[in-house]
């Protein structure tokens, strides 16, 4: 795969992979965690149309994308925005699995970036990247 795009669940998962997940897991059938049914619910009308389970690539699938671009946006993906840029990586946070990648770039908004410590940093370091680095 070229590309991966993804989102970050409020607990950091990606792809529906949920925290404990392995790091090398493969697309595979995953169980969601009652927190991920609870903010996927405004999708399905209610609680109780939201599915326990779902078919998912898996972290090893994931990483092995050339380029993967990950957005998030809004104060409640502030912690996990957190855990997956400054963290350790670590299964809790599936998302952190992104550490590793060669080519990944995580877009977020003011909001979903207020729980960064290095915050600064980052904005300074992508106004002044250079040209030939692209996104």
């Amino acid at each position: 795969m070229d590309l991966q795009l993804l989102g970050v669940g409020t607990d950091g998962h990606i792809g529906f992979n949920e925290p404990g997940s392995s790091l090398a897991s493969r697309t595979r059938i995953k169980t969601l965690i009652e927190q991920t049914r609870r903010d996927n619910a405004r999708f399905f009308g209610s609680l109780s149309h939201v599915p326990h389970h779902v078919v998912t690539q898996g972290l090893g699938t994931i990483l092995e994308a050339r380029h993967v671009i990950l957005i998030a946006t809004g104060a409640q993906k502030a912690r996990a925005v957190r855990d997956l840029v400054e963290g350790p990586v670590a299964a809790i946070c599936a998302a952190s699995v992104l550490q590793l990648h060669p080519h990944a770039t995580i877009l977020v908004d003011e909001a979903a970036a207020s729980s960064l410590r290095l915050a600064d940093y980052y904005r300074h370091s992508y106004e002044n990247k250079p040209s030939w680095q692209g996104l």
